[in-house]
């Protein structure tokens, strides 16, 4: 039980300090956050029906942001890149998200790649893969895990690489590959224990495959249901060969590379995630005003009221813990929790609110000539690329009954 006195224990606030706590974003991240909110309204939005009905890649696009340094944001300064946290980066996904996730994925697809070389990656990795992108916007990286066979059960990989004298031989198939159609280098994860009762903690390695290496096939471009000028395809490795020096961490750590990406890429989807939502949310609510039925705005009705009134509380949740979760990362904590909380949230609520932005639209939300039946397609790759909502909340539940065990609280207290 807690004395009378145990409060007086707590640290007085100095003149400087302040006990409050702070949502207030500083003024860099303000200039970032307006940086690219400015390029999303003046370049993205007036071209995204384009590019989703044509399906090619937004080149130009993706060059305008590479010159602005918009693009691959969290490669450190000493390596050319800008050196934006990731509560920043958030910033810029949200704010490129609500002109298009499509254009936005096409600019930051090689994010996912990129992470597991940050994380683990020496200096001679990083210097020359990442250095490599922040050369030129024609350069691009793809994260090669996901298999016919095998998306979120990562154990049943497929894909073997074999040491064969100094080099490692690979053979497999990939799909749904980000980029992979004009990747420069993949992050690839194999097995290279053939032992099928190895755990997955020991089983696969991760290795940086240059994209020239001979062997490497690339398929034809998927036609998805939304996000469609963003680039996807299969990939087969047949006897690709490579160094020793393009082993990613420890052989035998892949699972844990692999994962650990995840990590410090989630909280950038759930911005994603919460962009689309807020591009919704602003759709809907100017529609709602413009359109009259029984001699008012809709806006006034309730059932149209408290449908905005949902979308915009979500949207505010969704953002808060997006930026909590890319929080955690900047502080250096294990953020699975935060990560997969927000990942899973902001992608229900990309999914809800654009559902809700087509019902307050009514017919016109059913037509192309409208934006919200693209947002309404956009959004339901939220709930299933890196990592499905469900694996989210396994991801949850598990780090959720840890820690009760551990501490007899279940939440996050901190």
């Amino acid at each position: 039980m807690l004395s009378r006195n145990a409060l007086r224990l707590v640290p007085k606030a100095t003149p400087t300090s302040t006990r409050a706590l702070s949502f207030d974003l500083t003024d860099q991240q303000k200039q970032i956050q307006g940086a690219a909110f400015q390029f999303a309204k003046e370049v993205i939005v007036p071209q995204a029906a384009k590019f989703d009905k044509s399906g090619e890649f937004p080149w130009e696009i993706v060059k305008q942001a590479h010159e602005l340094g918009i693009m691959h944001p969290q490669i450190p300064e000493k390596f050319g890149g800008p050196g934006l946290t990731s509560v920043e980066t958030a910033l810029v996904v949200e704010a490129l998200s609500y002109g298009c996730t499509g254009i936005q994925l096409a600019i930051m697809g090689p994010s996912l790649a990129i992470a597991p070389v940050f994380l683990f990656g020496n200096d001679d990795q990083k210097k020359k893969y990442l250095g490599l992108l922040t050369e030129s916007h024609k350069n691009y990286a793809a994260y090669c895990v996901t298999e016919p066979g095998a998306g979120s059960d990562v154990n049943g990989v497929k894909t073997r690489a074999e040491k064969k004298g100094d080099k490692w031989v690979i053979n497999g198939n990939k799909m749904w590959i980000t980029g992979g159609g004009f990747a420069n280098w993949f992050f690839v994860l194999a097995r290279t224990d053939p032992n099928p009762k190895t755990p997955a903690n020991k089983a696969f390695t991760a290795f940086i495959v240059p994209g020239d290496t001979p062997g490497i096939t690339r398929g034809k471009k998927e036609i998805n249901m939304g996000q469609r000028c963003a680039d996807t395809r299969a990939i087969t490795f047949e006897d690709v060969a490579i160094d020793e020096s393009n082993v990613l961490g420890k052989v035998g750590s892949g699972f844990k590379v692999a994962m650990g990406a995840f990590d410090l890429t989630r909280p950038g989807v759930a911005a994603g995630a919460v962009g689309l939502a807020w591009r919704a949310l602003d759709e809907a609510t100017k529609y709602s005003l413009e359109r009259k039925t029984f001699g008012v705005p809709i806006a006034q009705h309730q059932g149209v009221s408290f449908l905005l009134a949902d979308m915009a509380i979500n949207l505010e949740l969704s953002r808060t813990i997006t930026y909590k979760a890319a929080a955690a990362v900047d502080k250096g904590s294990r953020s699975s929790y935060y990560a997969s909380v927000a990942k899973c949230f902001a992608s229900d609520t990309a999914v809800k609110t654009a559902t809700d932005a087509v019902q307050v639209f009514g017919g016109a939300g059913f037509n192309t000539e409208y934006p919200v039946e693209k947002l309404f397609r956009d959004a339901k790759i939220y709930q299933i690329y890196e990592g499905t909502s469900q694996i989210q909340r396994l991801v949850i539940s598990r780090e959720l009954l840890q820690k009760t065990v551990q501490t007899g609280l279940a939440g996050s207290i901190e």
